[in-house]
């Protein structure tokens, strides 16, 4: 699923079935419900999901969070605007 396709489904109330917890979370996030998101992915242990976590702290404001998520991750920060950050996200999870 593209970022594309994903959006197309933001009309609905939950999110298409089947999809991981990480791309869940992104949709929710999309949907502008940032706790939902959080809760699927907070205590989530894996590179998907601690990516998704520190994407959700950096757009939260809380980088020195978004920093340890990253690095638990091993990601960098992620400096690219948030919106090519949750595409680039959304893509890499469908793919």
């Amino acid at each position: 699923m593209r970022a594309e396709e994903l959006r197309e489904t933001l009309s609905l109330e939950e999110p298409p079935r089947a999809q991981v917890a990480p791309l869940a979370a992104l949709w929710w996030d999309a949907k502008g419900d940032w706790a939902r998101a959080h809760a699927l992915v907070d205590e989530l242990e894996t590179p998907e999901g601690m990516a998704v976590h520190a994407y959700l702290h950096r757009k939260e404001g809380e980088a020195w969070n978004a920093n340890y998520w990253y690095e638990r991750a091993g990601r960098k920060f992620y400096r690219a605007a948030l919106e090519q950050e949750w595409e680039a996200l959304v893509e890499g999870l469908a793919g």
